[in-house]
């Protein structure tokens, strides 16, 4: 069992406490009964985020709407877990929903997991959604520095030199100083 099941079973066990419905979702292997929980009236949340869990990191598709709702959850574990299993669903409108979610500075205190996500994506649309993203954050007194800062890593994992300015400017801000100049190492040299 990877980490991230296994932290995500325990804390939906607690959750649900324990009930009869929970073993049966953490078990079955029947992929129909995991997607009638994500269209029926009626179900819990920690019930919901089972099933879409399972069937995101089945491949499954059904589950790419709910785990995109989760993306964008308050609750920063329903976060992780949705983008673990986005991750792995391999569905071609998750960078682009990843992107709008890391951009929309309505949601912006929630915008950590979508901004972690698009660098695992590695999709065309990662870097431009990182680089707007930081531009925003670069503010004097931006209180997402933590949001900052995974844009900064994310750019640097990139690679992409489309992020040389956006990371010269990070620079200049000392909780981002140094992990700027680890991703400015990180990009190709210029010619």
């Amino acid at each position: 069992m990877d980490e991230e099941l296994r932290s995500l079973t325990e804390r939906l066990r607690q959750e649900s406490r324990g009930a009869a419905a929970y073993q049966r979702l953490a078990v079955t292997d029947d992929l129909g009964e995991l997607a009638e929980v994500l269209v029926a009236a009626g179900q819990p949340l920690w019930a919901r985020e089972l099933a879409a869990f399972r069937l995101g990191v089945a491949g499954d598709r059904r589950a790419f709407e709910a785990l995109v709702l989760l993306l964008n959850h308050r609750d920063p574990p329903r976060c992780a877990s949705a983008a673990h299993a986005l991750a792995r669903l391999r569905d071609p409108r998750t960078a682009r929903a990843a992107a709008a979610l890391a951009t929309n500075e309505l949601r912006v205190a929630y915008a950590l997991h979508p901004v972690r996500l698009l660098a695992e994506l590695r999709a065309p649309e990662s870097v431009p959604a990182l680089i707007t993203t930081l531009e925003r954050r670069l503010r004097l007194h931006d209180p997402y520095r933590r949001v900052a800062l995974a844009c900064v890593e994310g750019l640097g994992t990139l690679g992409d030199p489309r992020a040389r300015t956006v990371l010269n400017e990070a620079l200049a801000h000392p909780a981002l100083a140094e992990a700027a100049a680890h991703a400015l190492t990180r990009l190709p040299t210029r010619r």
